[in-house]
């Protein structure tokens, strides 16, 4: 078998549509894999389509039909078969071989495969694929088939292309075409493995640490193999299965011998002692090897077939179980992630394609990406319903760090048809995608779509739909029926949000409602304070989010508006969430003070959007165990963007990541209010117990303690506990000049700190830090030692540096405390420049603007 890429020497043309006359009458080199915009980018045919507003200047790209060819010499080498494997088409497609249609393609979301044997000419041959314009074309099927309800200006659900690529309240319209998966001739005789879906089972108890999960486990591997065969009606191929230790040491195989022309081989294999995967922070993430061969049997009479070749395939897996736990309780429906029947408390982020051109996403930025989550101890990364599959690149770094997957079927924020013309191609790329993501142990729950049925309660669907289909056989009929065909080891949910009521009336319940299963919060940030979220004992929140501006040097690269100002053309531009600066405006007021420059108004922003969501995860968290996860709306951006992010598109981790790191510890002391007082909250999801004394303190702003309780304190492994604070404590408090401040010693980060009023009411020191650089080999450490209590303290080290990194951010000093800051990759920086006013910011300094 010789699978040949076609790579090389590729253009594109523009054939129809508002073509500029840079680029008309041109054929431009392209990439492959590759798209559109990218190629004519790097021929200097247009401007960064990020930069400034070039995102109108190049809407015409969208409304264009675009050609791609090449030329390759081919020669038979005796083959039975010859096929053209595209692996992603976007989108809408006529390939051409040598003047011949070999097939027509509607779907970016799966591959398609060919036989072109009788397209095929010795020596040279010319392949083309010529994209509809996708704007054109969605448009012309709503022409066709009747207007369906989206989100957004271009009508996405008309076609089976990434939705985001269209534009969203977080994205740019850069909608394209390009081959944007890897193509080529797979030549090959005798038998090929079309897919494996290597599924695992665990028999016997997981340990109950979680540490190891070797003893009394016993690993099973059920490997579904699908052939496809040359044509031959003769011969026999033994199909075998090999199963290897991480270390590389063969523990399991089994064979069998198939018919020619059998479509289908189903192997068991028994691992014992196997090693269990588990999600990070619960245990090891061991991968065992998976090789799946056919080849020719030999009966000593030739009972092969004739000119067979060996076929192989190969992945990894990791042993585990996992299900959902959706059984209904005294306060509604919980949505409980048990993975070796361990619940899984979730602390995740919801993924968009990590750019606008996913081609532009290699393993090493999907994997720079991963470490951004687990670094801010995350265990779980939700692959949201209208970006794409992911490459396995995607899930393989997922798999080695232990982060669960919640992976999206392709639906968001609209109405899809059911008809023929939609679904066929929604049951191909569906089947497909839960075939090839079989493998990976982290993809714990498929989900059929995002919002829609919320939606088609909420936004108004049923008048506009007059009864026509919207989708809901999908998300209750055909996608669950597909995952329990092809792969029933994991959890399916019908949407997000989803309420789990009652299944024989699944209608009777709101999507969204806050006791049962899953919930969406949008009301804050659209239109609500984010102290709002504490109205919500969420039993599962699987989005919220609050916006903030990315970092100054992502910011001012590509928005050059003079002077710089949140209404600048440029940056609304780079604002797409409506009336979102009036938003960012409204969600400051009665926390933070107006700022008074334009650099002031990005560090609030940033700040305040940190502290809306270190908000609302402390509360949710709070309510542990009737709250068991929450997944926070986003964790990267697909360009330089003002957006509810905590990674910005220039890799710039901001103030929303160190706010993170911080209440996703796995152990947290947060300060809740319970009835008519306050309670100091352990959570503990760790294997190990705490015990120890809870110092109380209530404190001035200069550090002086007027008061001081001590309670005993203990939490279970894997366990939560609330200490009553006395009301002696709370009722004494000066909301405007004390603390109080609950000191854990040995647990998280050893202190909770209740602030009773706001940093806009509080009687703060605006300059209430001392400083001190000094260097480290190539790194700098910045020293600030608080005078008195200094509130968030970060260093905006991009400032200075695109490439510099700081080690931490948002650090509340109490008076008298230090903390040192390390900085990387800021070499010729001057050493005070490292604690000006523009780098070294805290909550403090806002109050300069309106100091006495």
């Amino acid at each position: 078998m010789v699978f040949s890429p076609l790579h090389d020497d590729w253009t594109v043309e523009a054939v129809t549509g508002p073509v500029s006359d840079a680029v008309a009458g041109r054929r431009v080199p392209a990439t492959v894999p590759g798209q559109v915009h990218t190629d004519l980018l790097a021929a200097g045919l247009i401007t960064d389509p990020f930069d400034g507003d070039a995102e109108s200047a190049q809407q015409w790209i969208g409304d264009t039909s675009w050609r791609f060819s090449t030329t390759f010499t081919w020669h038979d080498d005796g083959s039975a078969r010859h096929d053209l494997v595209a692996e992603g088409l976007d989108t809408v497609a006529v390939v051409e071989l040598n003047g011949r249609v070999v097939a027509r393609t509607e779907n970016q979301h799966r591959s398609y495969r060919v036989d072109v044997r009788e397209a095929l000419v010795e020596g040279r041959n010319v392949l083309t694929v010529t994209f509809a314009a996708p704007v054109a074309e969605a448009e012309a099927r709503v022409a066709l088939h009747g207007a369906l309800p989206h989100v957004n200006h271009h009508p996405f659900n008309m076609l089976r292309k990434q939705a985001s690529s269209f534009g969203w309240d977080w994205g740019v319209d850069v909608a394209g075409a390009g081959i944007w998966r890897p193509i080529g001739l797979d030549s090959w005789s005798g038998v090929r493995i079309a897919s494996v879906r290597p599924l695992v089972g665990v028999d016997g108890a997981p340990q109950a640490t979680g540490t190891t999960g070797t003893t009394g486990t016993t690993g099973t591997l059920d490997a579904r193999v699908a052939l496809e065969w040359d044509g031959v009606t003769t011969g026999e191929h033994s199909v075998a299965v090999e199963v290897t230790s991480p270390e590389g040491d063969r523990v399991a195989d089994a064979s069998v011998v198939v018919a020619a022309g059998t479509a289908d081989a189903a192997l068991e294999l028994v691992v014992p002692d196997a090693r269990l995967w588990w999600p990070l922070g619960h245990g090891d993430q061991p991968l065992y090897g998976v090789r799946v061969t056919a080849t020719p049997a030999d009966d000593g009479a030739g009972g092969g077939a004739p000119d067979a070749t060996t076929a192989s395939w190969a992945s990894r897996v990791g042993f585990r179980t996992v299900r959902v736990d959706t059984t209904p309780d005294a306060d509604g429906t919980p949505f409980v992630v048990l993975v070796n029947e361990r619940v899984v408390q979730v602390r995740g982020a919801n993924w968009i394609p990590d750019h606008a051109f996913v081609t532009e996403i290699d393993r090493d930025r999907y994997r720079r990406r991963v470490a951004d989550a687990t670094e801010a101890n995350m265990n779980l990364l939700r692959v949201w319903g209208g970006g794409i599959y992911e490459s396995d690149d995607f899930y393989d770094a997922c798999d080695e760090a232990g982060v669960l997957v919640w992976q999206d079927f392709l639906f968001a924020c609209a109405a899809y048809a059911e008809e023929d013309w939609l679904a066929v191609e929604v049951e191909a790329e569906a089947r497909e995608a839960i075939t090839r993501l079989s493998p990976h142990p982290s993809l714990v729950i498929w989900n059929g779509n995002n919002e829609n049925i919320w939606g088609f309660v909420d936004w108004g669907w049923k008048a506009e739909l007059q009864g026509r289909t919207w989708g809901d056989g999908y998300y209750r009929d055909l996608l669950p029926r597909l995952v329990a065909e092809l792969d029933g080891t994991r959890a399916y949910s019908p949407g997000s949000p989803f309420s789990f009521g009652d299944p024989e009336a699944p209608d009777e319940v709101h999507p969204n409602d806050h006791r049962h299963g899953t919930m969406h919060i949008w009301d804050v940030w659209n239109r609500r304070d984010y102290t709002a979220y504490r109205e919500y004992p969420a039993r599962f929140v699987s989005e919220f989010g609050f916006q903030g501006p990315p970092a100054w040097s992502t910011l001012v690269g590509s928005v050059h508006d003079e002077p710089l100002d949140p209404y600048g053309h440029q940056m609304l531009v780079h604002q797409k969430a409506e009336e979102g600066n009036l938003k960012l405006e409204r969600g400051m007021q009665g926390h933070l003070p107006a700022p008074a420059t334009i650099e002031d108004w990005h560090w609030a922003t940033q700040l305040n959007q940190a502290a809306a969501i270190r908000f609302g995860i402390e509360h949710f968290r709070s309510l542990a165990p009737l709250n068991t996860g929450t997944i926070v709306w986003q964790l990267n951006d697909d360009w330089p963007v003002t957006s509810w992010a905590a990674v910005d598109f220039d890799e710039h981790r901001k103030p929303l990541w160190f706010a993170l790191r911080d209440c996703y510890a796995p152990r947290l002391a947060t300060i809740q209010p319970r009835g008519d007082s306050l309670a100091v909250v352990l959570l503990n999801d760790v294997d190990d117990a705490w015990a120890g004394d809870v110092v109380l303190r209530r404190t001035t702003f200069a550090g002086d303690v007027l008061d001081e309780v001590v309670v005993p304190g203990a939490v279970g492994s894997r366990g939560s506990v609330e200490l009553a604070v006395p009301s002696a404590l709370v009722d004494a408090l000066d909301p405007v000049a004390e603390l109080l401040v609950a000191v854990l010693p040995g647990f998280g980060s050893g202190r909770a700190v209740w602030d009773a009023a706001e940093v806009v009411d509080q009687r703060l020191d605006p300059d209430p830090v001392a400083t001190e650089v000094a260097r480290d080999g190539d790194a700098w450490l910045v020293t600030v030692t608080a005078r008195s209590y200094a509130r968030d303290v970060t260093l905006l080290v991009d400032v200075l540096d695109p490439q510099a990194t700081v080690d931490r951010g948002l650090v509340t000093l109490l008076a008298g405390q230090s903390a040192t800051f390390r900085v990387e990759g800021a070499v010729d920086v001057e050493p005070q420049a490292l604690v000006g006013r523009g780098v070294l910011r805290h909550a403090n300094g806002l109050l300069l603007a309106v100091a006495p």
